[in-house]
């Protein structure tokens, strides 16, 4: 009797450590990194690739990381209204060719580092690709041009923050380029090299 509930606490205990109270230990997230180190893995670790997740838009007229291979994550819709007390045209809900399009060119082993503007479409970009097999996913969280200033990761001092820089009039409210790839002065350009153009675009038009 005292051996089988040995056998018994010892099997609970591999399935608690297996498990945890959250779920499998297999449940991976994408590593977080910033841009500084993004670009220093594509320097010096073998099979790793850069892919922008923005619009095409985004990519030619804000620019973009040397060498980022552009994958829209989502693209431009003709919808303009306002969105977060805001104007502005909207963002399609996805890319449904996204998955597809990434996996007919890299690898699930490679190590792939996802950037968008402010690191948001980048995570959600990054969170699929980890769900469809891809086991080295990086999300590049301060984004190609950083977060609309002042940024906090603390929600209710982000709010604060805020509220204080517009009510005071603060030089650069509201604008980004105070973290992020450009931030940094790491290389970037306006150049559309058709080697890291987004491959269905590079497709012969249909008759």
């Amino acid at each position: 009797m005292k051996y089988a509930l040995h056998i018994t606490v010892v099997l609970l205990s591999a399935l608690l450590g297996a498990f945890g109270a959250a779920g499998p230990v297999d449940a991976q997230e994408p590593k977080k990194i910033l841009s500084i180190e993004a670009f220093d893995m594509t320097s010096t670790v073998p099979d790793t690739y850069l892919i922008d997740v923005r619009t095409r838009a985004e990519y030619q007229f804000v620019g973009h990381p040397v060498g980022a291979y552009l994958f829209p994550y989502q693209f431009f819709t003709n919808t303009f209204k306002k969105s977060d007390e805001e104007y502005a045209y909207q963002l399609s809900a996805k890319n449904e060719k996204f998955m597809e399009q990434v996996a007919k060119v890299f690898k699930k082993t490679d190590n792939l580092l996802l950037i968008c503007r402010d690191g948001e479409r980048s995570a959600r970009a990054a969170d699929e690709l980890l769900k469809a097999g891809f086991k080295n996913v990086y999300n590049v969280e301060d984004g190609f041009e950083g977060s609309l200033f002042p940024f906090s990761e603390d929600s209710n001092r982000h709010k604060y923050f805020r509220q204080l820089a517009k009510r005071n009039k603060i030089h650069g409210f509201n604008h980004r380029r105070h973290n992020g790839w450009q931030w940094w002065g790491l290389p970037w350009t306006y150049e559309m090299d058709p080697k890291y153009i987004y491959p269905p675009d590079l497709a012969p038009a249909e008759k």
